[in-house]
């Protein structure tokens, strides 16, 4: 049993979209599982009492003059394609998957390679701040079962998909579930194991019904994939309207957007995470809020290869559900720092326009941008609303997940000259200049893991 632990640091958080709070060398009370169970500030009247106790039991963790920011939630990540960041980014979207990434995830049938590949990444996304992750795994169940055995062993929490796929004209016949039936009878099996596994894991791993998308599934394995998260009360996760072409193919298919099919398949719930997203419309937007249903927006991945830019605000004002992910390796980088840089140059780019044939004040989507606070939001409160977990946020009650940051790091020193330092634009600076090198250590659930 872990012993109740008192920390002591400088932290931030961004309890509303778009606004951001600085604890002050402020007491944090954790308890035995990991919880929160008080904040103290220096004006609070038991703050020195406190801060005296813990010095005397030991139980005292001051992280000094580092800045601590909660652990970030990645809503989507293709953990197969690991080994793929950074290559063929430059083809067209048929020859990155046909040539690359499906070849690749062929590969996990082995599953001896599927530990290697999976153990590394996870250490690679707790180096980089990423407490909770959101995996897309391969249609392989064995290998897809040991992503998530090493993400509760590394003590990350982790919501892991075994992908089903199985729609013959969509899928190559080296890499697709044989049949309905079996990518039906896997998934069960795996939300089976996966829950007896996260009996013995104190930060969490989840099982997730994870259907590729529409086109690479038959309505049979849909249906039968929405009848399972129903009996299990599973998350979900797919792909949705991430591109021009998934749009039109579904509209073909269906003469129904992509939103309207999967609700229903009974895969749009309050535990479902839409990825990317970016064709969505007013009345796909009403029809996530109303469900609880999140978007994972990945910016990155988006600028490459999903024709369009996700109107977060838009969404926002809907009453949508937003987080961000990397969904490594359609984006190349592991990083949501990345990823948060790059929420804002695209909304700025949506905003104004990019097109300079067209008159300047017809180019652009207006109220569009989103902000360095609005995208750090994303990456913490908003992966936990999105997830419907108490993580993301220093108040009691949440889960203490932590990454600590060093701004004199010497491999990337972040030197403010004295100018500067007031608490956001410490913020800002520590969001778009750091790296991992200035993460020096991480907490899950009360727990160090880095």
């Amino acid at each position: 049993m872990r012993n109740k632990k008192v920390f002591k640091g400088n932290f931030f958080h961004a309890p509303t979209y778009g606004k951001a709070e600085y604890l002050e060398k402020t007491l944090i009370v954790v308890d035995e599982k990991g919880i929160i169970e008080k904040v103290l500030s220096q004006s609070n009247p038991a703050y020195q009492s406190v801060l005296l106790e813990s010095k005397a039991d030991n139980s005292l963790v001051d992280f000094g003059e580092k800045f601590i920011l909660p652990g970030f939630v990645d809503l989507h990540i293709h953990a197969p394609q690991w080994p793929q960041a950074g290559v063929a980014l430059d083809e067209p979207l048929n020859v990155w998957l046909d040539e690359c990434t499906f070849p690749l995830e062929a590969k996990y049938k082995d599953v001896t390679f599927a530990k290697k590949v999976y153990t590394d990444l996870v250490r690679q996304l707790l180096n980089r701040g990423t407490t909770t992750a959101v995996y897309f795994a391969t249609q392989h169940l064995e290998s897809s079962i040991e992503l998530a055995k090493i993400s509760a062993l590394m003590g990350q929490r982790a919501l892991v998909g075994k992908v089903a796929m199985d729609n013959p004209e969509q899928t190559h016949d080296y890499y697709r579930d044989e049949s309905s039936e079996q990518a039906i009878a896997d998934t069960e099996a795996f939300i089976i194991r996966v829950r007896e596994l996260a009996k013995n894991v104190i930060q969490g791993v989840y099982p997730v019904v994870t259907p590729r998308f529409v086109p690479s599934c038959t309505d049979e394995t849909l249906r039968g994939l929405g009848i399972l998260a129903q009996k299990y009360d599973t998350y979900v996760q797919t792909h949705c309207s991430e591109g021009q072409w998934e749009h039109g193919y579904v509209l073909d298919r269906y003469g129904k957007r992509d939103a309207d099919v999967l609700a229903d398949f009974g895969l749009v719930t309050n535990k479902s995470i839409m990825d990317h997203c970016n064709f969505v419309n007013d009345h796909d937007g009403e029809l996530f809020a109303k469900h609880g249903t999140a978007i994972a927006h990945c910016p990155i991945s988006n600028a490459y290869f999903a024709d369009g830019v996700l109107p977060v605000n838009r969404l926002k004002k809907q009453g949508v559900k937003v987080g961000l992910g990397t969904d490594i390796s359609g984006g190349f980088s592991p990083s949501l720092y990345d990823n948060i840089k790059q929420a804002v140059i695209s909304s700025r780019m949506l905003t104004d326009g990019v097109d300079v044939t067209i008159e300047q004040g017809k180019r652009g989507v207006p109220n569009s941008r989103v902000s360095v606070l609005e995208a750090f939001y994303l990456a913490t409160r908003g992966g936990g609303e999105a997830l419907n977990l108490p993580v993301g946020l220093f108040e009691e009650g949440q889960i203490f997940d932590v990454q600590v940051l060093n701004p004199n790091q010497s491999g990337n020193s972040l030197p403010g000259f004295d100018l500067y330092t007031e608490p956001l634009s410490r913020l800002a600076k520590l969001l778009y200049l750091s790296t991992p090198a200035n993460i020096t250590e991480v907490w899950v659930q009360g727990n160090k893991v880095k």
